[in-house]
């Protein structure tokens, strides 16, 4: 929008610019730096970056119309962390992924010195199968703990990507398949030091297309100090449901037209706040069809 002439203001919830890609992807993996030059050549297109604003809470939609946007895109992402909702799951350091790696990697938590540290877990469960999974366990290796990863299907029916579970494997991960927590346990303090894992088979394939887990029945008892949860993320339903009128989907996403118009007419979206949970390419290609069709509107 700023190439094709528009004033173009960002409203970001946190205090840092960046959003998933500084705090929800480690360092490793997309090093802060390059999210920075990206920032700063933004800046010097002329874009204005307003940190701290949560639109739908200390700014409304119909607050940016009154002060004249005549546009709005939503990219507000999915960082509304599913749990599963099982006995214990409330213990202390039980954390969602979204939490872990939002501290790690933009609160700098793993310093004992910060205003907010986290506890460092040594003996760590990662319960999920997906990229964020995978981040997540490599995160808790740099972190000196050791871990496993928790999936209730089998290796073939993970969503990571087959570099992710490599790269996760060569740093040492352990990987326990075909089991599923049912239950965790918590010490004397509060704190998690066991998960009762139920043993799972695989059944007929689901509306995915992978085959169904099922229960065998059987359990087996996982010693543990810290468990990340990493089992899908939805919409924040914020930014959503503050727009009056606007047609959602399924978990709150924002239903889109193939230009990412929206049923408001002057309201596009994209990523994840319209996919549930993809890519950042994705993000990226929705973001640029949404500003050639919203400027097209803008200036016909």
């Amino acid at each position: 929008m700023a190439k094709r002439g528009f004033e173009v203001y960002v409203f970001e919830a946190l205090h840092e610019i960046g959003g998933v890609l500084k705090y929800g992807i480690p360092e490793f993996r997309l090093p802060n730096r390059i999210v920075d030059v990206e920032i700063e050549n933004l800046r010097r297109m002329g874009v204005h970056f307003q940190t701290d604003t949560i639109v739908g809470k200390t700014i409304s939609i119909a607050d940016l119309k009154e002060k004249g946007f005549k546009g709005i895109f939503v990219g507000s992402g999915a960082g509304l962390p599913n749990f599963m909702g099982i006995p214990g799951e409330n213990a202390i350091n039980i954390l969602s992924s979204n939490e872990y790696l939002t501290r790690i990697n933009l609160m700098d938590a793993a310093n004992p010195e910060t205003d907010t540290p986290i506890i460092i877990g040594r003996k760590v469960l990662v319960i999920g199968g997906g990229n964020t999974a995978m981040d997540s366990c490599r995160t808790a290796k740099r972190l000196g703990a050791d871990v496993t990863l928790v999936y209730r299907r089998s290796e073939a029916e993970m969503p990571a990507r087959l570099e992710e579970v490599k790269h996760a494997k060569e740093e040492g991960i352990h990987f326990l398949t075909l089991h599923n927590p049912k239950e965790y346990k918590a010490d004397e303090k509060g704190r998690v030091c066991a998960a009762v894992l139920d043993v799972m088979r695989l059944g007929e394939p689901d509306a995915s297309g992978r085959r169904r887990p099922e229960t065998t029945g059987e359990t087996i008892t996982v010693d543990c100090d810290q468990v990340i949860v990493a089992v899908g993320v939805s919409p924040n339903p914020l930014v959503p449901k503050s727009i009056k009128g606007l047609e959602l989907g399924r978990k709150d996403t924002i239903v889109v037209n193939e230009q990412m118009q929206s049923s408001q007419p002057e309201i596009f979206a994209g990523g994840d706040i319209v996919r549930g949970g993809a890519t950042v390419i994705l993000a990226m290609g929705d973001g640029r069809r949404a500003a050639a069709n919203m400027a097209e509107r803008l200036t016909s």
